[in-house]
């Protein structure tokens, strides 16, 4: 028979036990009380004992034998037999004990616990932490309170029952539910039976929580640095501030410590970046690096922000770094920004230079600065239109070439014309005004002069729509034809200098804008309409687009004079025509392609025709052509695929078919298994005109706990469009050290 005590009134066990020793038999209850029922949660209550058979030995001992289930704030025991001391909350308990609490299970031959304290111990423990799904074994688990935890001569791991592919091990492991932070001493990690990693304080977090500590260390190899190793430390400052020290040992040039700090506030945040090679072996000099980003909000629409890099030499990053995105920058920017938001205006004021990193074998103009630079812009109602105000006085300064100063101011009025839901007409009329005052350097003799133009344009458009069922699918197809007549006269403007402005490049985003220069030195003279026609088909019941297609052409009455270089549109009347074709096609492929093509002279200026197909994550293929006139000729091709359930391959093949030369080549291995990830990818790619970089990236992923080796995942990220980490259920932060 299968016996339930309530041991709220302790009165009722003081009435019964007289008679226990009187007689020398069991104390034997039946309560119609059903124990699943009883409080189950955190809140303080009396303790609940279900169980085959109880005694009551002493005035407040009770002996519970027989499938024995105490339950207590929050805190469950199971056991074969339970002895449990009602006035000090301790028990003892034997045989198959599992003991369960705050997320915890703990399962062993013998437990001592005080279920006030929530002090005590257990032998040869089996235990399970929910909060991440790991599990250990070990000598003896101490029980220090609360959440606190123990262990003695430990195993730990989160791989899954019967799976020891890594363990941790360790004389000494301590666990802290509160904070989430595991502790271990005198710890080793041993990968398919093999030790790896040794230290002798560890520590790591249970969750993604940021912990301070040694992050995994970082191994790698490069033709420039030859073999290196890293060893990141982490160290959590405050909620709202860290850094990240990292000493990197590179077999040819010596050691380099890389030193980041990150803070964030209500108003305020940024990072900041030191990174010093005292002396490098091979170039005998000190290198260095250092940045500084800050953005602060003020308050009342006033806000700053500043961006500040520096590097000791021209080939810093060829040499230092394995990113393409830092090893092809040419300006490190150096800017200070103070920006006002008054709702109907608004205002900027900017310090900017620029270090200019050249490669020797094709050097680059170095860029004016702006010292300083002040920008104004107002959009106001008014009369039903529009009124716009862009103004701007920047002070340019060059060390060889002319310096100066450039007034802009470009008020216009532009009026919206509706007559329908699916047509529209925007007139506007501006006044385009520039002033320039020179200076220094002034070799050619050019005068200070103004310009003042009027601009006038037409913008006109419709949407028409239709229902269109392919199949089983249905669809909106849209028409949408456009129209944008522009007038500038012409004004000579040879003698003007040029400080920022370039010939922009013929696009659908550019052919609608008014001036076909990006800077205000050079406005274009126009007598043109652009016309344009674009179709897309929509999804009926998402509006997502499916498909676009659209072409575009622009006519000129008179030809343009005014141009920085000889582009093709200078001396004909018809521009080149726009033809692009971009969307989801199915589910699984994405097309995007354009095409710019000459009929003057019936032949192709550039095309760019780019595929995706990528039925599921973690499987992607990209196809690429590029080309341009005289100048670019790529194929592009990369791919994240699966070889197998485990095994996935990631490659990229960027070819110039124009220089016979391979500019970026990736390929590389991917092993998933339950708890742990192994990645081995190689890469080279140009760093320069006659340089390239080559690295290989090793690395070891134990799931939760850390990584080991150099990261191929940036890598991976920006040369592939579309690479997907697959081992995403528990995510290693750079915040999760240990030491």
């Amino acid at each position: 028979m299968h016996l339930r005590l309530n041991l709220v009134a302790l009165s009722l066990l003081s009435v019964f036990t007289p008679m226990v020793y009187a007689k020398g038999d069991a104390l034997l209850l039946k309560l119609d009380r059903t124990f699943m029922n009883m409080p189950k949660g955190t809140e303080e209550t009396p303790a609940y004992i279900s169980a085959q058979r109880l005694e009551g030995q002493t005035e407040n001992q009770i002996v519970a034998s027989g499938d024995v289930e105490l339950r207590k704030r929050g805190q469950t025991v199971f056991a074969d037999r339970v002895v449990y001391q009602q006035t000090s909350q301790e028990l003892v308990a034997d045989g198959a004990v599992r003991l369960e609490q705050n997320g915890m299970q703990m399962q062993g031959p013998h437990v001592k616990l005080n279920l006030d304290t929530n002090i005590g111990e257990m032998t040869k423990p089996v235990f399970t932490l929910a909060a991440n799904n790991s599990r250990g074994n070990a000598d003896i688990l101490l029980m220090k309170g609360q959440q606190k935890y123990s262990v003695q001569n430990v195993e730990y791991t989160m791989c899954p029952i019967g799976n020891d592919d890594w363990l941790l091990k360790a004389s000494q492991l301590e666990i802290d539910s509160n904070s989430q932070v595991g502790v271990a001493r005198n710890a080793r990690v041993e990968f398919l039976g093999v030790p790896i990693l040794y230290m002798p304080w560890m520590n790591f977090s249970l969750t993604n929580k940021r912990q301070s500590g040694f992050l995994g260390p970082i191994f790698g190899s490069t033709a420039r640095s030859g073999s290196e190793v890293s060893l990141p430390y982490y160290w959590n400052i405050a909620p709202n501030r860290d850094a990240t020290i990292e000493p990197r040992v590179m077999a040819k040039r010596g050691l380099m410590v890389k030193n980041e700090f990150r803070y964030l506030d209500t108003n305020y945040a940024g990072e900041a970046h030191l990174d010093i090679l005292p002396n490098d072996t091979l170039t005998n000099s000190t290198r260095l690096r250092s940045s500084l980003r800050h953005a602060h909000n003020f308050g009342n629409g006033l806000s700053a922000s500043t961006n500040l890099n520096y590097v000791s030499d021209d080939a810093y990053f060829r040499d230092m770094s394995n990113l393409l995105s830092e090893t092809s920058l040419t300006n490190l920017v150096r800017e200070g920004v103070l920006n006002y938001g008054g709702g109907w205006w608004n205002a900027t004021a900017r310090m900017q230079s620029y270090q200019t990193l050249q490669d020797p074998a094709a050097p680059v103009a170095e860029p004016y600065r702006r010292l300083p630079q002040i920008t104004l812009g107002a959009l106001r109602p008014l009369a039903g239109g529009d009124m716009a105000f862009t103004g701007e006085l920047v002070s340019f300064s060059h060390p060889t070439s002319v310096n100066g100063r450039r007034l802009v101011m470009y008020p216009s009025l532009s009026y919206p014309l509706i007559t329908a839901p699916s047509f529209y007409m925007t007139p506007k009329f501006g006044v385009h005004y520039t002033d320039y005052s020179l200076g220094a350097n002034n070799v050619g003799a050019l005068p200070d002069s103004s310009r003042t133009l009027p601009i006038v344009s037409l913008d006109s458009g419709m949407a028409l729509e239709r229902d269109w069922k392919v199949g089983k699918r249905e669809y909106v197809q849209t028409l949408e034809p456009r129209a944008y007549f522009l007038y500038i006269p012409y004004r000579n403007q040879n003698q003007l200098p040029n400080f920022d402005t370039a010939q922009a490049d013929f696009n659908f985003a550019q052919m609608f804008t008014e001036n076909r220069f990006f800077g205000n030195d050079r406005i274009g003279d126009a007598q043109q309409v652009t016309l344009s026609l674009t179709s897309r088909l929509l999804d009926a019941n998402s509006g997502a687009e499916r498909l676009r297609v659209a072409i575009g052409q622009r006519f000129s009455f008179k030809t343009p004079l005014v141009n920085l270089v000889s582009p093709v549109e200078a001396t004909n009347s018809k521009s080149d025509i726009l033809l692009a074709v971009l969307g989801q096609v199915t589910p699984a492929w994405s097309l995007n392609s354009a095409l710019q093509y000459n009929p003057n002279q019936a032949r192709t200026e550039k095309l760019n025709v780019g595929a995706r197909y990528q039925p599921e994550s973690g499987k992607v293929l990209n196809l690429g052509y590029r080309f341009t006139r005289n100048s670019l000729r790529q194929v592009d091709i990369s791919t994240q695929w699966p070889l197998s359930q485990r095994w996935h391959a990631m490659a990229r093949w960027n070819y110039s078919l124009q220089d016979n030369r391979i500019l970026e080549l990736l390929t590389g291995v991917e092993y998933n298994a339950c708890c742990w990830t192994a990645r081995v990818v190689a890469q080279r790619f140009a760093t320069a005109t006659n340089e390239v970089s080559t690295g290989i990236f090793m690395q070891l992923e134990l799931s939760g706990l850390v990584r080991i080796g150099s990261d191929p995942l940036n890598a991976l990220r920006q040369s592939i469009a579309g690479f997907t980490k697959l081992n995403t259920p528990i995510v290693v932060s750079p915040e999760q050290g240990f030491r």
